[in-house]
């Protein structure tokens, strides 16, 4: 499915910025330079999403970028960390502007021991290198992406790649995980298998709405709240709270003849937030752009002052962790002043 960005369509719902001063830390988004089935977006694309509001620092999440093309295989993906390591410093150069506080690049698990090899290239590679992201997501269905490689949608239960994940808790190192609703069972018993592990839960555990679960709203949401609600037991799982506008959520955003107000989207998606942020607690939570990827959906003004809607009856404190705290704390990012 190829996510596509169009700017004039975004421009049809302008808001006025709520809350401009409050401060930022955006944990999730995304470079694209060579990727068809994504927009480009590199710093400068970056920075005019992040100016709209008062972002001070963000997180760049795994993407498949900037892979050395040549060398051992399983040392390749090292070179998206190189990559954005570059971007990181060019942005210390305007340091007015939202910078670069933290790179989770990837590894395959399923090394088992030997991935220390390569976690180790990414700590040379990048003083902000704080993990990995090693994406679980199946589906019997050709309707959703599956993960080359994936024969079932239990990859954290894999021996091979919880040799691995041990490798990566024993150095400290943080793990995000991607995967369908169906799946989070799975990452429970990691999280309880793995208790000294740091495990952030993207996009709110990806509910789906399209291929064999359209139209299912309803039972989807059962499962998905039960499912996290059980998740949320594990103290050392945190969540980021976005990445509902992406397509196979099945709201059916891109498609419509203008893009959601944040109104509009606090009206259809509030369940799922207020429900995670009930189960997890703030101290667990951090809203996430998911960008560009849910800019096919959505502008980041819009999507932020819905963030801040939402956050609208929460504590001062409660909301300083979901949209700073829980981020600067997970991901040990330099606090700014």
């Amino acid at each position: 499915m190829t996510i596509q960005v169009r700017e004039d369509w975004l421009a049809q719902v302008t808001e006025e910025i709520l809350e401009p001063t409050r401060r930022i830390v955006d944990p999730h988004h995304h470079f694209f330079a060579v990727n068809p089935e994504f927009p480009k977006y590199d710093l400068d694309t970056l920075w005019a999403d992040t100016a709209t509001h008062h972002v001070e620092q963000t997180v760049y999440l795994q993407c498949w970028e900037g892979y050395r093309d040549s060398g051992p295989e399983e040392l390749k993906v090292v070179g998206e960390t190189e990559w954005v390591d570059g971007f990181a410093a060019r942005a210390r150069k305007t340091p007015q502007a939202a910078q670069i506080g933290a790179i989770m690049g990837t590894a395959d698990l399923r090394l088992g021991a030997r991935v220390r090899e390569v976690l180790e290239a990414h700590l040379a590679a990048s003083s902000l290198f704080r993990g990995i992201r090693d994406i679980a997501a199946w589906d019997a269905s050709d309707a959703l992406m599956s993960m080359p490689g994936l024969t079932d949608g239990n990859l954290y239960g894999d021996r091979d790649f919880r040799a691995g994940f041990k490798v990566l808790t024993d150095m400290g190192l943080a793990f995000d995980a991607y995967h369908y609703h169906t799946q989070t069972p799975h990452l429970t018993a990691l999280a309880r298998a793995f208790p000294a592990a740091v495990i952030v839960l993207d996009h709110l555990g990806t509910p789906v709405g399209i291929g064999p679960y359209a139209g299912k709203q309803e039972a989807v949401f059962t499962q998905w709240s039960r499912d996290l609600a059980e998740l949320a037991t594990c103290p050392n799982v945190n969540i980021k709270l976005g990445g509902l506008a992406m397509p196979w959520n099945g709201f059916g955003f891109e498609t419509a003849k203008r893009p959601p107000s944040s109104d509009e989207l606090v009206a259809k998606q509030k369940r799922y937030y207020h429900h995670a942020i009930e189960k997890f607690g703030p101290e667990r939570c951090m809203f996430e752009s998911n960008f560009p990827v849910d800019k096919c959906a959505i502008s980041y003004p819009v999507l932020w002052n819905a963030f801040k809607k939402l956050a609208a009856g929460y504590s001062e404190a409660e909301k300083d962790s979901l949209f700073r705290g829980t981020a600067t704390r997970v991901y040990k990012l330099k606090a700014k002043i």
